[in-house]
């Protein structure tokens, strides 16, 4: 492989096969010129350019030790997870942790409001980002906020083969957010995040909602619904207005089964 251009000490443009690709290792880039040869056993990950021209101006803006530090924790999260991560979301988050560490380094702490959801919702992601926040200390002795563990799970989550589109993923997760408000409002209480109800109640939603959009149902019989209506009123009318703020608010209609469930739930919770 002949640089065209290196971009920083670990990371060059190269030709590779008769394409431009983006090369990136521990010091591919160190002292080497255009035309220079990258021995293939120094390039940990190779990207095609015309794919990826915005990972190539990101790479030249930011601090390289930030470059590294994303890979680490994108090695660390598919060691973690046992799967390959797609490529699609490497530029959102190299660029979010460049930002953070800037942000930490500036006092500015950024509020992640949806951190109980997320540190429910995708554990496994959630506890790869606390690792990223341990390992961002070791390397540059900045502590970045338990918030950025779950804006880095989401982008993690988003860089599995199956994980979808980050502004989906977060737009659910702040549906699901809105919904349990709707709950503490009516009840007048105040859901604790470690009760496993709560738990049980948000992992209920978040599959409510994917089964709306995929267009399947959690199927109760009439005779059933009919109960849980008459002997649990109060946690039935508080699912009546769930149901109906995300008509009108979120432009999405759950089928009568779902309410059902979702009564069940915050039964549980409004008898603690």
């Amino acid at each position: 492989m002949k640089i065209t251009k290196v971009l920083n000490n670990n990371a060059v443009i190269v030709l590779d096969e008769g394409e431009e690709k983006i090369a990136i290792g521990p010091g591919v880039g160190f002292s080497k010129g255009k035309n220079d040869i990258v021995p293939s056993r120094k390039v940990e990950k190779l990207f095609i350019l015309k794919e990826n021209e915005q990972l190539s101006q990101l790479f030249e803006r930011i601090p390289e030790e930030h470059i590294l530090i994303a890979e680490d924790i994108i090695r660390y999260a598919q060691s973690s997870l046992d799967t390959e991560l797609g490529d699609h979301s490497r530029l959102g988050l190299t660029d979010h942790l460049s930002f953070a560490i800037e942000r930490a380094i500036d006092g500015i702490i950024l509020k992640n409001k949806l951190l109980p959801e997320i540190r429910l919702l995708y554990k496994k992601e959630f506890e790869i980002g606390l690792w990223a926040l341990k390992h961002v200390k070791e390397k540059l002795n900045i502590q970045l906020p338990i918030d950025e563990a779950a804006f880095l799970a989401i982008h993690i989550h988003t860089m599995k083969i199956r994980g979808g589109d980050i502004k989906k993923t977060v737009r659910q997760t702040g549906i699901i957010r809105d919904m349990v408000g709707t709950i503490e409002k009516h009840l007048n209480i105040k859901i604790e995040e470690d009760e496993i109800s709560y738990e049980r109640l948000i992992t209920h939603l978040r599959f409510a909602l994917i089964r709306v959009e995929q267009g399947r149902r959690e199927t109760m019989d009439e005779e059933m619904f009919e109960l849980i209506k008459d002997k649990f009123p109060e946690a039935y009318n508080c699912s009546l207005q769930v149901i109906e703020r995300l008509k009108q608010k979120h432009k999405i209609s759950m089928p009568k089964d779902e309410l059902g469930f979702i009564t069940l739930h915050i039964e549980r919770l409004r008898t603690l």
